[in-house]
This record gives structure tokens, sequence and C-alpha cells, in this order.
């Protein structure tokens, strides 16, 4: 916004504009002297500066007009009379954009009299209220009141409006100090109070008596006026239920004035006690025993629209079968339930209750026989909850039922000892307060329909009427466990520590330091097998069961995976076994095709040593002194070391060296000079180097007696039981074919020899006879 001034000194015209960022422009009209502006009153320079000037100052006054706001207008302006107190109006908006000042004129005395609300009772600032106080109220009397809303932006006026003082006029509520009942009057309540002090003598008053019973939140009115002046006032209140507590309130207002005063302080009552009112009679049926007895369970309770406080003193009960009074047998008790074992055929129960004042109709039920059938008409049923209540509708088939019995308890692991019923007429719903059922417990709800004295097949349905998250997880087991499978097993929770409906139950599982992985599935499985697992890993897995409201993870288990599994193990068993029996079925059709073979590779031969070729060595003679001889089996070890025919090769008997001298002397007995002569004949001197014999040096041919008889006590009894007897040259003389006869010659002494040297000896036969 630019602001333009003039100045008019010594004949000039200085202008200055101040602009919007606080800077100033400023110049010089070129007017010369004063006579110019006499004969020039509109200088070109002037004329500019003023239509600015005017220019400006319209937009100013222009945007201020559109910038003011006046405050609203006041409406909806309710005024109340408080009786000998004040007279307060009241009205709308209650809250303005800008401050705002209130100022009620008022006019009085039928129009003679005007004021306006004193200061210090209205409430300024933005209050849309205004009280004018005695003694300028008076009554009767018509008042007309008008406000005016005031702000800085201007002032604005309310319509006018007119006040009855006796259409408006509120008084004080009543004080209720008795309510009690009358004696002899059944059903009655007297109500006695105290009229406002504050209420005009003259006028009539009317009430309004409001009651309802102590356990109900429901309220019934009752409207009644009072002419008379007395201070103490009275009304009877009829209808009621017998010996039932009602609390009482009451409220008044003048017959003319539209506004009721507040409800007085509640007072309590109790109508008086009469004969009881009736019963609702139940029962629970049980399976029959062995002995055929059937337990009945009765229950009973005081019948709807009972007084609340009825009491009973006792109940009389009597029972009989169908069509056989004669047998009828009664019970007396307190208590409200009660068992009877009847038979198998139908039975009648009849209940009452008594008091001091007399009996309660009588409540009866028919027990049906065993093998009864009860019809069926409950098509579908469903439960569903809303605010506070649960609520329960069932679908029927037969339109003639219009009594049902609705049965509840909570479903628990155990047999419940108490059940909640109540009967239902003229309806196919039933309700029931939440605050009446214990939260995150499953209640099984029963509806069975009733024509006449029969009952029907109950239909039934689980409710909750809050559910949570269940109280504990699933006990989980892993069984089967495979290569790469294994079975999770787990156990239900128990129904108290559900909480809830049980939606389904999720799978965790994962491997030793891998990804964790899940497996959902339905409610009504309990057992789930897991594929694609990885051979020989360990895994930790638990199920958590969920509900509606949310879940709960069982116990954690670890497994692991086998590294070969029993299919595989089988398989190569069978591989196996049946590559031996192949095997074992060949060979025995080869053993069957040539047995010789077959034989020969099970048992081998063994060389006879009397086919050997050490009877080559001294021609024909002495290959049939070798004839086929066993040895006894019970010769000493020492017998090994005698040396036994061997054949062998030509050229591997000239490295032979045996001597073959001390091999007649000690072996044959039979032929003494012929052995002798032919060993002398071959060769002067012979030893055998074995690797099983002790090197023996040469000794002389002739060996004493004894030594003879040493050496065949190593040999068979039965072969040298002769030789003993003989002379030393008889036994120096012994050829190699009468060695042991008997005895078996050995075939693997052969192969023991690994060298052979011929040595000669220096000395003729005859000196080492000598020398022996």
């Amino acid at each position: 916004m630019t602001t333009v001034f003039h100045l008019f000194a010594h004949h000039k015209v200085f202008w200055v504009f101040r602009n919007q960022d606080h800077t100033v422009d400023y110049g010089i009209c070129p007017c010369s002297a004063a006579q110019d502006l006499k004969f020039s009153p509109q200088p070109a320079c002037i004329n500019l500066g003023m239509m600015w000037a005017w220019a400006l100052w319209m937009f100013l006054l222009l945007y201020k007009f559109s910038l003011a706001v006046v405050p609203a207008k006041p409406e909806n302006i309710s005024c109340v009379f408080y009786y000998e107190e004040n007279f307060t109006c009241t009205w709308s908006p209650e809250k303005e954009a800008s401050y705002t000042w209130y100022r009620v004129k008022r006019t009085y005395s039928y129009g003679y009299k005007s004021d306006i609300c004193p200061t210090d009772n209205s409430t300024r600032g933005n209050h849309a209220s205004c009280s004018f106080l005695p003694p300028t109220i008076t009554n009767p009397d018509n008042y007309t009141i008008q406000v005016e809303a005031q702000n800085a932006d201007g002032i604005i006026k309310s319509d006018i409006t007119h006040w009855n003082l006796d259409a408006i006029m509120k008084i004080e509520p009543p004080e209720i100090f008795s309510v009690k009942s009358v004696l002899g009057i059944k059903r009655m309540l007297q109500i006695k109070w105290i009229r406002p002090v504050l209420a005009p003598f003259s006028s009539t008053l009317k009430y309004t008596l409001r009651f309802r019973t102590v356990n109900s939140a429901h309220w019934m009115e009752v409207n009644f006026t009072k002419e008379d002046i007395d201070r103490d006032e009275t009304y009877n209140l009829t209808g009621l239920q017998a010996f039932t507590e009602y609390v009482i309130a009451l409220r008044c207002a003048p017959a003319e004035s539209m506004f009721w005063s507040g409800w007085s302080q509640e007072k309590v009552g109790t109508t008086e006690e009469e004969a009881p009112y009736g019963l609702d009679l139940w029962r629970v049926l049980r399976p029959a025993r062995v002995d055929g007895r059937r337990p009945v369970q009765l229950m009973w309770k005081k019948a709807n629209g009972a007084p609340v406080l009825e009491k009973a003193l006792g109940y009389n009960i009597w029972y009989f079968p169908e069509n056989n009074t004669n047998l009828t047998e009664t019970v007396n008790t307190t208590n409200q339930m009660h068992e009877l074992y009847l038979g198998g055929k139908t039975h009648w129960v009849y209940v009452i209750s008594y008091n001091s004042l007399g009996e309660s109709p009588v409540a009866t039920l028919r027990i049906p026989a065993i093998d009864e059938k009860s019809f069926q008409c409950i098509e579908a049923m469903q439960a569903c909850l809303t605010r506070d209540q649960l609520v329960v509708e069932w679908q029927s088939s037969a339109p003639e039922v219009d009594t049902w019995m609705v049965e509840w308890f909570p479903d628990l692991d155990s047999e419940p000892s108490t059940f909640s019923w109540e009967s239902v007429s003229q309806a196919r719903n039933w309700t029931i307060r939440k605050d009446e059922l214990k939260p995150f417990w499953c209640y099984n709800i029963s509806v069975y329909p009733v024509l006449g004295d029969r009952v029907g097949q109950s239909h039934s349905i689980q409710a909750y009427v809050r559910e949570g998250i269940p109280s504990v997880g699933p006990v989980t087991e892993a069984d089967n466990i495979g290569v790469n499978t294994v079975t999770v097993t787990w156990k239900e929770i128990p129904k108290s520590q559900r909480n809830g409906f049980i939606s389904n139950y999720t799978i965790f599982y994962q491997a030793e330091d891998g990804k964790e992985f899940s497996k959902t599935v339905n409610s009504n499985i309990l057992q789930y097998g897991l594929e694609s697992l990885t051979r020989k890993t360990s895994y930790t897995l638990q199920v958590m069961a969920s509900t509606s409201a949310g879940g709960t993870n069982g116990t954690k288990i670890n497994f692991k995976t086998l590294s070969i599994s029993v299919l595989e193990i089988f398989f190569l068993t069978s591989l196996v076994g049946g590559g031996l029996l192949i095997l074992i079925m060949l060979t025995v059709a080869y053993g069957l095709k040539k047995p010789n073979k077959l034989k020969h590779l099970c048992w081998p031969d063994v060389p006879n040593p009397a086919e050997s070729s050490i009877a080559t060595w001294r021609g024909d003679d002495f290959k049939d002194k070798l004839n086929l001889k066993e040895f006894d089996d019970s010769v000493n070890v020492e017998e090994d070391r005698v040396l036994k025919p061997y054949s062998a090769p030509s050229d591997f008997i000239d490295k032979l060296v045996v001597n073959f001298e001390n091999f007649l002397e000690e072996v044959s007995p039979e032929e003494p000079g012929k052995g002798q002569d032919n060993i002398l004949r071959e060769e002067k001197n012979e030893y055998v180097t074995s690797p099983y014999w002790p090197y023996r040096p040469p000794v002389s041919t002739e060996i004493p007696q004894r030594q003879s008889q040493q050496l065949c006590s190593r040999i068979l009894e039965g072969t040298c039981s002769e030789t003993k007897e003989q002379p030393l040259s008889s036994v120096q003389s012994l050829g190699p074919e009468h060695l042991c006869e008997e005895g078996e010659p050995n075939p693997y002494l052969k192969n023991s020899v690994t060298t052979r040297e011929f040595v000669t000896s220096e000395k003729p036969q005859d000196e080492a006879r000598r020398e022996v």
C-alpha cells in the first residue's frame, strides 16, 4: 500500500510517496510562483497528485469495509423462570470468531418498564447467557427479550421474543420420605413426599413417578396431578410383583409450565410376600445302569415373572409310572435339585413349592421311556454376538411348536455339575447378556422343542462370548524320522485352556543355521508329514495353535534326519543277498554239470608219497619197498623229522646231499647188508640240510646199540619192536624202506629240502666203523 502526502510551501508543491516497504519517494511540482496557482488553479502536477490521493483513500475505505466482520445474529433464545431465584436467558451462537459483547434488553410489567441485563449478571466475552435477579422479577408477568451482539466491526440485534412467566416456571424437585407396603394389600407400595417449598402456593402441580425393580435397568413411569395444597403428598403404586424390591423417583412442575423439576433422590421399597408364584421344571436324562435303573436329575427354579425375593420353605416331589398311580413315591427337599432312579418305563413327576402363606401351582414333567423315539423339528441353528448380548436363533419345520427349552452349560474336560436352562415361548430366538457368561469359556447350547407334554430331540451349538489366545500350545512329537521326511504329531489343547475355537495349526521348522519354514493346517488335523528335508541335518520344530484372537506356540523339539533310510538298507541287503543267492545257484548248477571239477575245487588231492619220484633213486627195488604204508596217528612230533621219500627232478637230485648211510642205519633194519652196500656203492658220505632240521655233521655209520634204541624209541612202537633186540650191525644196515613201515609218508616233507651237497668222505668205510 502506498500513501501520498501533498505539502504546499513557498509557492511550491512537494509530493511524497510512502511505500509498503517503508521507503519514501518525493518530488517538486514545477510551479514557479503563487500567481501561477492563482491563474492556474489546477496545474497538471496538482491534478495528477490529487487524483492519486483520492484513488488510494477510496481503496483503503473499500478494503476496510470488505474486511469488516459483524457478529452473528443471536438466535434460539430460550428463557427459564426459576421460581423466586432468577430469570435466565440463553441464545446461540455460543462462540464467535472475534471478541463479542452482548446486551440483553427486557421489557416487563406488561410492557411498561424496560431495562438491560446488569453487567455483572451478563457474561461478557463470547458467553451467551444472562440472568435478571429479584426484586425486578414479578409474577405473573409477560416479558420481551432482545439480544444485541457487538464487536469492533459493528452491532447486530436479534428478533424480539415474548415470555409468559407461568409457562416457563421451574420449581425444585419434591422430597420422598417414605416408600412401603400396606398391610393386607398385595402387590402395592405407598409413596409419600413433601411438596417443594419454592413452588407457587396456589398452583396445581403435576407429577411423574418412575419405578423399576432393583435388578432391572428399565424404568416405568406413572403421571398424575395433585390439586390440594397439603405439603405431605401420598400416592399408591399398584400392579407390582409380590415380595419384590422397587426403586422409586419423583419429579413435579406447575400445571401450566413446560419445564419439569429435577428427579428426587431414589427410595427403595418392598412389596408384601405371598404364596409362591410357580416353578419351571426340567430334567437331565442319563444312561441306564446295568440293573436297569435310569438316573434322572430333576432341576427347578422360580418361573418367569415370579417375584425376585420370593422364598420357599421347601419342595414336595411325587412321581409314579404312567397309568399306575399305586406306585406313587413322595420326596420332600429344601434343595432345588434332586436325582431320581426310575425304571425304563414312562414316568410322571410333580413338584410344588410352599411357604408360610401357601403353595405354588403344580409343575408337571413327563419322563419318556428308554425306547421311546423323540420327534425332531429343528433344522438349523446359529449363534451371533451383538454389542452386549449373545443371540441364538433356530429354524423349525413344525409350526405347531411354540415352546422351547434352552439349555446351556460350559464345555469342560469333565462332566458339568450344574446346568442352566430357560423356557422360551412364541419366539425362535433366545438372548442372554454377555456378563452372565464367563469370557474364554466355551458353552454348549441346546434347544429342545416342547409340544404339549412331550419333549423333542435337541439341536446343539457351541459359542464363546469372548475369545482369547490359547493359554498353552500343543505338545509336539516327531515320529517316523526318515532321510528327508518326518511325521509331526501333536495333542489337542485341553478345553479349559483353549480360550476360543481353534481355527488352525501352524508348524514352524528350521534347519540348523538355516531358514525357517512354516505349514498351516486345519484345526481337525493333529498329524502332518514334512517332506523335502535335508539328509543328516538337525531341525528345530514347534506347532502354534491359533484362535480368532491370536496364537500360542507349543513345545519346541529337536530331531535329526537319517543318513540312510530303511528302504535303502533293505534295497542294499536285498541286492547283496540276491547276488549271493545267484552265485550259489550258479555254483550248484556248475557242480551238477561238472561234479569232478567242483570236488577238486572243494577238496583238492593230497599227493601220495608212494607215487613220489624218490622211488626212482635206487631203482625198482627201493620203490617196491616203499609201499603204501600209513603211519599211526599216535606218532610223536619227532617223527616229522624223519626223512620221507621225495620225488625230485634229476637236476635237483644232483645238488642234494644225503647221508644215505646214516639214513639206512636208522631206517632199514631188515636188510642191513643190502642197504649198506647200496649206499656205499652210490655215495661215500651224504647228508641232508633242511630248514626244518637242525644241522647234523657227518657221523660214523657205526652207531651203538644204545643209540639205536633211542632212535627206535622215537618211532612207533609197533615198527621198532623188533629192532631193539637186533645187534648193532643189523641196525646199521637198515634200509629206507623199513623206516616205520606202518606210518604214512608225510606229503609235505618233500618240499622242505632246499639245498643238496655231495661230500666225499676221506676215510674208508672200515676206518669209520672202527672209530665208532
